[in-house]
């Protein structure tokens, strides 16, 4: 497959075609267009939709004073996202050190070029967020904190001279000392999450929530339907036959037999509703009824 087209630093994936024309005592006639190549990356794939997640802990120590812990665990719905969407980021960050302490969380693309057996490597900040300062002995939770990710271009994993990888850093910013960071990868595609390929379990709640009419019974018994006389009255079925003073030539096409015919029948009661066939097996052609039917 084809590399996506991609701009670095370093170095570039261009794609582009050129034409000639040739004629006999002519110059040739040159053209170059360049054109963008996508090598598509489907996110809902089961690897890039089985959740990220990690814990860690670190402890400071100034001279021969040992303070607490500080522990960071992190996770997040899925590897896989698409420019435009927002990262659902679940936290838990304990401080029982005597610092104030930030956390905070971070996406990172990372640009690395493979040429003449050598490799360099570049890595830019695409996007930040920031948590309330932590001071010692409390504990902030993020229940789903958003980070929205940028229009970025997409990773490329399958390039011999160069590869684009993102990442997802949750990390406690410590004064004064090593921060203590989770690194969660990310793989950027080109192909949006489906819409019932994912989040299975909240996908179940509801349907569990919709289907509550289900568990209703329905009566032992239907109701009758309501009487010819409650629906049409003596005066709405005589006043059906009275003649109209006034038609065109349209109306009075309809004043034949035909129509005749059809007012006869617009208001004569339905049958029964207790009304049985008296003969359910003969056929209405004549022909003797089939055993099997």
């Amino acid at each position: 497959p084809l590399a996506t087209s991609f701009e670095g630093r370093h170095g570039s994936v261009r794609y582009w075609v050129k034409a000639e024309l040739h004629r006999p005592w002519f110059l040739p006639v040159k053209l170059k267009k360049e054109f963008t190549v996508f090598e598509h990356i489907d996110i809902n794939t089961p690897s890039l939709l089985s959740p990220q997640a990690g814990t860690k802990e670190k402890t400071l120590c100034c001279w021969l004073c040992t303070s607490g812990p500080i522990s960071l665990s992190a996770k997040i719905e899925r590897k896989g996202y698409t420019p435009g969407e927002s990262i659902q980021i679940f936290a838990e960050i304990e401080n029982c050190s005597s610092r104030m302490v930030v956390p905070k969380a971070t996406i990172y693309q990372t640009q690395a070029f493979y040429a003449k057996g050598k490799m360099k490597e570049v890595k830019q900040l695409v996007a930040n967020l920031r948590g309330e300062s932590l001071s010692s002995g409390k504990t902030e939770t993020w229940n789903g904190k958003q980070l929205k990710i940028p229009p970025v271009s997409p990773s490329i994993l399958d390039c011999s001279i160069i590869r684009v990888e993102y990442s997802l850093m949750v990390y406690v910013d410590i004064p004064g000392a090593m921060d203590l960071f989770l690194n969660l990868p990310l793989v950027i595609g080109t192909i949006p999450l489906h819409p019932f390929g994912s989040r299975t379990s909240s996908v179940s709640s509801q349907g569990s929530m919709n289907m509550n009419w289900l568990g209703l019974t329905l009566p032992e018994r239907p109701e009758a339907p309501p009487s010819y006389a409650e629906i049409v009255t003596d005066e709405n079925r005589q006043s059906s036959f009275a003649p109209v003073a006034a038609f065109d030539d349209f109306e009075r096409a309809l004043q034949g037999p035909l129509f005749a015919y059809i007012q006869e029948f617009r208001f004569l009661p339905p049958p029964l509703y207790s009304e049985i066939d008296p003969n359910p097996d003969q056929p209405t052609d004549g022909r003797p009824s089939c055993p099997s039917c």
